[in-house]
């Protein structure tokens, strides 16, 4: 009747559980990749952000270079005004010389007095002439101020049409070092799942027939009562036979795959909802936590690379069969292995 009782249950063998633990892998695997590409997104808007406050700079100086261009052409425009002024009074001066010169010859006048005048409009166009080179000097050196600037604001233009390509072409090899990375990281899952199947095949051919040793999604089961008795996390020497066959085969898969990929087995301990009895321990999480442990470090033991190991604790918080029955505590104490990517 025993017999029976476990066939049926064997029969209800529940695969929620190892379809939640595939779907949180690849989330975890979503999880990475959105992280990465936040990175890159985070890198690059760093980089952008310091290119525009060189633009910003860039278009400050600009202004900066514009009002000094206005002014300069202001006083440009007052130096013209001035000349044409000049010029005015110049031909006032002229037409009064002559106006002088015509009634000196017509003898109107004394010759002493046409003469003082005529030195007097002669010294003020002199002067007059002075007055309209200096502005000419002026506004030659206001044009050349103006070449200048413009030569300046030429530069500019130039550097900030360079910086903008600069832009383009960041942006541009973010874009492929992101589809890059895509496709990469495809690759190591497709890899890494090629050698889980490889794993698990050589753990089925090599514990088959076990009813104590069973398949969950995608990871091994073994019932605490192979390894442990009751409330102790010290290996028993009939579960240390069933180890010594899983460290055969993680130290075979261990030499395939290859050193690029970050691998692990995480060995997750398990306890049913039932308060510990031992003094030894202070609850299930404790229990479960110390029984992970203790198979890591017998599989250390045996040869296996310690780095490719964890241990991790769950207590009855992670039951594969709810409700308080024995058949469903029994299920929950449990040892499982899964093999995944750091």
């Amino acid at each position: 009747m025993a017999l029976a009782r476990n066939r049926r249950a064997e029969r209800g063998v529940d695969y929620w559980p190892g379809f939640v633990d595939a779907l949180s892998t690849l989330l975890l695997a979503i999880m990475f990749l959105l992280s990465v590409f936040v990175l890159a997104q985070f890198l690059l808007s760093r980089e952008i952000s310091g290119k525009d406050a060189v633009l910003d700079r860039l278009n400050s100086q600009i202004a900066e270079l514009t009002q000094l261009l206005a002014l300069e052409r202001s006083a440009g425009q007052d130096y013209e005004d001035q000349i044409v002024t000049l010029r005015a009074s110049l031909a006032g001066i002229t037409d009064e010389r002559d106006q002088l010169q015509t009634a000196l010859n017509s003898g109107a006048g004394s010759v002493a007095e046409a003469n003082q005048q005529l030195s007097a409009l002669q010294e003020n166009l002199e002067d007059e002439r002075s007055i309209s080179q200096r502005a000419q000097s002026q506004i030659e050196l206001l044009n050349q101020q103006l070449a200048a600037l413009r030569q300046q604001i030429a530069a500019l233009e130039a550097a900030l049409e360079a910086s903008e390509t600069r832009d383009r072409e960041s942006q541009t090899k973010i874009a492929d070092l992101g589809r890059r990375l895509n496709v990469a990281l495809a690759q190591r899952v497709q890899e890494l799942s090629r050698y889980r199947s490889d794993f698990f095949g050589r753990l089925r051919e090599i514990l088959a027939g076990r009813d104590n040793i069973r398949i969950v999604g995608d990871r091994f089961v073994f019932q605490s009562e192979v390894l442990f008795s009751s409330g102790s996390a010290d290996l028993q020497a009939a579960g240390t036979d069933e180890l010594d066959q899983i460290a055969t085969a993680i130290k075979e898969i261990a030499r395939e795959i290859p050193s690029d990929i970050n691998w692990i087995i995480r060995v997750d301990g398990h306890t049913d909802n039932v308060p510990v009895s031992s003094n030894r321990f202070v609850d299930n999480w404790e229990l479960s936590t110390a029984r992970a442990d203790a198979v890591v470090r017998y599989l250390v033991d045996q040869g296996v690379p310690g780095e490719h190991l964890a241990a991790a604790g769950f207590g009855e918080f992670q039951p594969l069969e709810e409700g308080d029955s024995p058949e469903a505590r029994s299920r929950n104490r449990r040892i499982e292995f899964k093999l995944t990517e750091r």
